[in-house]
């Protein structure tokens, strides 16, 4: 019997068949690249935690400077050392902020915080790198989904970036993270870097996301400025 190729209802049920065909090879496809996509993932994660840290992923691995992945409860104490389980969190940091559970990455030289907040057309994000006094900032990654090209996009760009290392986050016991002054900071002002010019609502972004997320991580930073203080003290009276 010939099939009229012509007929609605050839064409309807051919339609069928390429669709069901495509959609199998596409979930095979995704199937097979998942690996590969997730692994991409999370070298571009310990990429930017490496140049967060001011070195160069070309030359320094995340392994050689990164000695422990972390999750913090809202006390500062560690409740997870999974490494999955701490990329898994980051995977939606938004979430993972609001459960109270605060991935941190310890260094060699410090530690790296990741950040995560609201530009003027989305999410804004990055990482931060602390030295070991908890205090000096040694570097930041910043990334978006949707600033203004030449406006609020200025905050991935190199040069915005390398106004952070040595800027100071504390202001006595109190965390102030690092304020995008408009205008530009204030000469000697430890805790001021430019805000991007014409791009007002993502530099205030900025500054809200380095102090709201600094501020998760206070307890373990007290803690370790504390223990830290009495080191020194019980050196100098060993002295």
């Amino acid at each position: 019997m010939k099939v009229n190729t012509n007929s609605n209802t050839y064409i309807i049920i051919y339609s069928i068949v390429m669709v069901v065909i495509v959609a199998i090879l596409l979930s095979v496809a995704a199937l097979g690249l998942a690996p590969r996509q997730q692994e991409n993932m999370l070298n571009e994660k310990k990429t930017q935690i490496v140049k967060a840290l001011g070195e160069d992923p070309a030359t320094t691995s995340y392994d050689s400077v990164i000695t422990k992945a972390v999750i913090l409860d809202a006390t500062g104490a560690v409740v997870s050392e999974d490494v999955k389980e701490v990329f898994a969190a980051l995977n939606d940091l938004k979430a993972s902020f609001a459960e109270g559970r605060y991935p941190l990455f310890v260094a060699t030289s410090g530690v790296v915080a990741p950040l995560y907040g609201a530009g003027l057309w989305g999410p804004i994000w990055g990482y931060i790198a602390l030295d070991t006094d908890m205090n000096t900032v040694k570097g930041i990654v910043l990334d978006h989904s949707g600033e203004t090209p030449g406006l609020g996009a200025e905050i991935t760009t190199p040069k915005h970036q390398a106004m952070y290392p040595g800027k100071t986050v504390y202001e006595g016991d109190a965390i102030v993270g690092v304020t995008l002054k408009k205008g530009g900071a204030e000469k000697g002002n430890p805790h001021q870097v430019d805000a991007i010019t014409g791009g007002t609502k993502t530099s205030d972004g900025v500054s809200a996301m380095i102090f709201d997320c600094l501020n998760y991580y206070k307890p373990y930073f007290d803690a370790v400025r504390a223990a830290a203080t009495v080191e020194a003290e019980s050196n100098t009276l060993n002295e």
